[in-house]
């Protein structure tokens, strides 16, 4: 029987299912069909010498483009391989309604949001303008935040929150702790951006429950994971031992090569790879997913389980099954990738350089069953 789209020879790598082999992905009225050999299809794309991935899933990104500072168009993030965005706390609820019109609804690309616990979300981040939205407790809103998390269930993922002196100046916990009221009272789980304390980052991960996700989590000192002696935090592997999920969220100032070594050493892997793009470092360092996972590559994790944490390992933290796997009856979504050698200048939100001997980059992506042409 033949496929509406057949991606054909390419390296086919499905962490969900186990497959790192050369063989043809077939699709069928939106939807994944089939992984095989020798599949034939209306359409036919012969992707040998790539790398076919389940569409790939930045698990921080800021999408609101045009409505707050902070976002970027999310159509150049689909170019660069994505095919899910997961846009975390942009929007608030007093402004989620226009994301969700303007943004959200006509979008190519499928955009997942996280509602920010502040009323107007990340409303006052530029490059001359920068105001932690949970600073002003005035703004911290969880009445609204609920009211508008259970109204839009089938669109919102969760509920964010940043705190950290940047974030929230020197409101310590409290707005945590008022997410953490949202998150339990709206059943969702809450995503924590931490920067410099207060709060610590033990006192952060205190009010974390299974599910609930810390990004930036192998950001520079202070409130870094790792200890001055090379170690691994206790309050971190406690952590995820009751499963709270790490991601990174490179972003502009929250990833370090330094941090990233010694956790790696210590066999402190990320759940999650993201970028935590936006418009202060789309242009670096932090630039897009693919070359956050490049970073990880050349820092010595290898290609599967790279792969795994922009795919099965978001999908898991956004549950949704349909996501980030080529299972049978999953969404309709692959990453066609090229993995080239050479030498490659990475820098981290710190400024230090690491002199790299490959990257991914985007050869294509299928989306609900098509190939893209944006």
């Amino acid at each position: 029987m033949a496929f509406d789209l057949v991606l054909r020879g390419g390296r086919v790598i499905d962490p969900s299912q186990g497959i790192d082999a050369v063989s043809d992905v077939g699709f069928r009225d939106g939807r994944v069909a089939q992984v095989g050999a020798e599949l034939s299809g209306d359409s036919v794309k012969d992707v040998s010498g790539l790398i076919v991935t389940p569409g790939l899933i930045d698990l921080h990104t800021h999408v609101y483009w045009g409505g707050t500072s902070l976002g970027v168009d999310p159509i150049r993030l689909a170019r660069g391989g994505c095919t899910t965005l997961v846009d975390t706390g942009s929007a608030g609820p007093g402004n989620y309604a226009g994301f969700l019109d303007h943004v959200i609804k006509p979008s190519a690309v499928r955009i997942i949001p996280f509602l920010n616990v502040s009323f107007a979300g990340i409303y006052g981040f530029s490059k001359r303008v920068m105001v932690g939205e949970s600073g002003d407790l005035r703004l911290v809103s969880p009445v609204d935040a609920v009211e508008v998390a259970r109204a839009n269930r089938d669109t919102i993922a969760g509920i964010k929150v940043r705190v950290g002196y940047h974030a929230s100046q020197n409101s310590g916990t409290v707005p945590l702790d008022i997410a953490r009221e949202v998150a339990d009272e709206a059943g969702l789980p809450m995503m924590v951006h931490i920067d410099h304390p207060p709060p610590t980052l033990e006192e952060a991960l205190a009010r974390m429950r299974p599910g609930d996700i810390l990004t930036h989590c192998f950001r520079p000192f202070p409130n870094s994971p790792a200890t001055a002696e090379g170690g691994v935090r206790g309050a971190v592997i406690e952590a995820r031992r009751r499963g709270v999920i790490f991601d990174i969220g490179h972003g502009m100032g929250s990833f370090a090569f330094k941090t990233a070594r010694t956790m790696l050493a210590n066999g402190f892997a990320p759940d999650s790879i993201s970028s935590d793009v936006h418009a202060l470092c789309i242009d670096g360092p932090a630039f897009d997913l693919l070359t956050t996972m490049s970073k990880f590559l050349c820092l010595g994790m290898p290609l599967v389980e790279v792969v795994q944490a922009a795919t099965e390992a978001p999908a898991k933290a956004l549950r949704r099954s349909d996501l980030g796997s080529f299972r049978q009856g999953a969404a309709g979504d692959a990453s066609v990738l090229a993995l080239e050698g050479g030498d490659f200048d990475y820098v981290d939100s710190t400024g230090e350089h690491l002199a790299g001997r490959s990257r991914l980059l985007a050869r294509g992506v299928v989306m609900n069953g098509e190939w893209w042409n944006g």
